[in-house]
């Protein structure tokens, strides 16, 4: 006959023995209570800090009030460097034009020039983006937010990295009371209002340079200057490259003409 046991208390402990029972008898477990653990440090128990470090632990059983103060800190800051960027900062704010902190240069207000030629609100910008301009040059400020907007979409990104990324652009022209293509006759130039620049070259960080003479029809720099070509085409109304024509085989000509209402680039 199958029979079942049963747990008895024996008298000597309180270890439950095993005796039999008949089949079908219900025999009823022993009661186990929980008992509440002890601890050797209430003032840790989870729940006994109300400070915001101890508030944010979600699922730590205890949290030591000198978490937070024993932990590593940085030492503090030299005021000497504190001192030195704040310089840094009101130099920049000092040379800033066009109310951009990234143009960096001098204002001139109005330059006159003979004739239609001239100047309202001029510029000599040297920096656009921390990229220098080699030499500084001279414009309104429509032309030098357009030639900001294509270094940091157009000239920066086209280069990457390449000899460290670009240090400088050189300028071959700005503004001059001209006309067009430096003819003897004919309309003026938009460099004639200051409204243009010409770019021949993209100086590098390592002291190499991209030139549009040499690189233009090249593997290894011709990408790139078509992607800067191209990238012209929107902030500035004219954008004129190497396959424009033989005046600007060694250059990019960009400028914000006003009677465009569209850019116009070949």
């Amino acid at each position: 006959m199958l029979v079942l046991w049963a747990g008895v208390a024996s008298a000597q402990d309180d270890r439950p023995l095993l005796r039999p029972v008949a089949r079908g008898t219900y025999v009823q477990p022993p009661m186990l209570r929980p008992v509440v653990r002890p601890y050797d440090r209430p003032d840790m128990v989870h729940g006994a800090h109300t400070r915001p470090e101890a508030r944010a632990e979600r699922g730590v059983f205890a949290i030591s009030p000198f978490a937070v103060l024993g932990s590593l800190r940085p030492a503090k800051r030299p005021q000497a460097i504190e001192i030195a960027a704040d310089e840094r900062r009101l130099a920049r704010l000092r040379g800033q034009v066009c109310n951009d902190i990234a143009i960096q240069g001098q204002s001139l207000g109005r330059v006159d020039g003979p004739g239609a030629c001239g100047v309202s609100n001029a510029v000599r910008v040297r920096s656009v983006s921390g990229v220098l301009l080699r030499p500084a040059a001279t414009m309104d400020c429509q032309t030098a937010a357009a030639l900001k907007r294509w270094v940091d979409r157009g000239a920066i990104p086209a280069v990457g990295n390449d000899g460290g990324g670009i240090a400088s652009l050189r300028v071959v022209s700005h503004y001059a009371c001209r006309n067009r293509n430096n003819a003897a006759s004919g309309r003026l130039s938009e460099h004639a209002h200051g409204r243009a620049i010409d770019i021949a070259g993209i100086g590098l960080k390592d002291g190499s340079e991209i030139t549009v003479l040499s690189g233009w029809g090249t593997a290894s720099d011709g990408r790139q200057l078509r992607q800067m070509w191209r990238a012209a085409c929107g902030p500035f109304g004219t954008v004129l490259g190497p396959e424009a024509n033989r005046f600007h085989l060694d250059h990019f000509h960009f400028d914000t003409a006003r009677y465009r209402s569209g850019s116009y680039c070949r």
